[in-house]
């Protein structure tokens, strides 16, 4: 296949080919299925086992990822290719050497046809040789054309894959953008309430302002979530610059899902507020629809 095509590849499809052997045909089935690494699986007719290697091969200049199931199926002459040969020679010396046996025995009766068919050398099935180069030539031309309908099916259901998770990653950044707002007024909230928590205190107890101030700073920092949105958003950004890269996708997309879950994760433990929690179960379940997606992807 010349030059693969920039953007995501799904792992599933179907692909059909045909090639013309002599006077009958040879017809290829491919079947593409999500598998974590390539997985290709070839079945031939008995004659043609020799060509297994390089069938597999073929396939695997197509695919980099998924199981790939390729059966090959002959027809017409190519199908029907054994011959019955009879060695007369033979069946004479059997017929002959029965007459003596009846002669020398007084025995009666003679050798059927169907007795002389089923005595060892009579009958051979023979396959007539076909050109080796031809044979190899044909089967790889079906396989090759199962190949290119499979990944061309490949291609458009990556293209709609594609679509449906950069729709989602805009709704992901959409719920940063809310947890940033919202994580800047739960600061200066939380900072307030502390303020006026210590000033009525003040009366009661003896505090240091300058350690009390100390102090209310490092709670507040304590929830700041800001290096976690940038580095979250930073993944983001990764994600949907892979989704229009060449070649196979799909396990650095898993891997950047990871690193995403992760700062999410931060983000809910750090941020003790309803509305913060609630943009963090949104993302949580956006990215899972992510990850079942992305399973998909070569």
């Amino acid at each position: 296949m010349s030059g693969k095509p920039r953007g995501a590849r799904s792992m599933t499809g179907y692909g059909r080919g045909q090639a013309t052997l002599g006077e009958g045909s040879l017809t290829a089935e491919l079947r593409a299925t999500n598998s974590r690494f390539l997985d290709v699986r070839v079945r031939l007719p008995r004659e043609f086992g020799a060509f297994e290697a390089q069938v597999r091969a073929s396939a695997g200049r197509y695919f980099a990822r998924g199981q790939v199931d390729v059966s090959v199926r002959a027809r017409g002459a190519v199908a029907d290719r054994s011959n019955v040969v009879i060695d007369l020679e033979a069946a004479g010396k059997y017929v002959t050497a029965a007459a003596q046996l009846g002669e020398s025995f007084g025995l009666e009766g003679a050798l059927s046809v169907a007795n002389l068919l089923e005595l060892p050398g009579v009958a051979q099935a023979q396959d007539p040789a076909l050109e080796e180069n031809a044979v190899l030539a044909a089967l790889l031309e079906a396989v090759d054309g199962a190949c290119r309908e499979a990944a061309e099916m490949r291609q458009r259901e990556g293209a709609a894959l594609e679509a449906d998770l950069r729709g989602r990653l805009g709704g992901l950044g959409a719920a940063v953008a809310e947890i940033e707002t919202h994580a800047e007024e739960v600061k200066r909230s939380v900072r307030e309430r502390l303020e006026k928590r210590v000033a009525a205190l003040a009366p009661e107890i003896e505090l240091e302002p300058s350690r009390v101030a100390q102090e209310v700073v490092m709670y507040v920092d304590r929830m700041d979530v800001t290096e976690e949105t940038v580095r979250l958003r930073s993944h983001l950004a990764q994600f949907e610059d892979t989704l229009g890269d060449s070649g196979p996708v799909g396990r650095k997309l898993e891997f950047l899902l990871q690193e995403i879950g992760r700062e999410v994760n931060t983000i809910g433990s750090k941020a003790a507020d309803a509305p913060i929690g609630r943009h963090v179960v949104e993302l949580k379940t956006e990215l899972e629809k992510l990850r079942e997606q992305v399973l998909n992807l070569e």
